[in-house]
């Protein structure tokens, strides 16, 4: 019965450890291309970042590029 949450020999922790930051990573890219920064080099600039740099860029993002969206 627990046979169904094996896929592929992961377990269900290890794809949700997987699965998270993948999608917290998918949601910055779609909110960095459908966004409107200040700047818009700046779109481009993060982009580059969250995609080249996967973690620190993703970190980096969160921290600094969010507030460089435009309200």
């Amino acid at each position: 019965m627990a046979n169904f949450l094996f896929i592929g020999g992961l377990g269900l922790m290890e794809l949700l450890i997987l699965l998270i930051p993948l999608a917290i990573w998918g949601y910055a890219v779609l909110e960095i291309i459908t966004g409107t920064f200040k700047d818009s080099i700046d779109k481009v600039v993060w982009l580059l970042v969250v995609l080249l740099v996967p973690f620190f860029g993703l970190l980096l993002y969160y921290l600094i590029g969010r507030r460089k969206l435009a309200n």
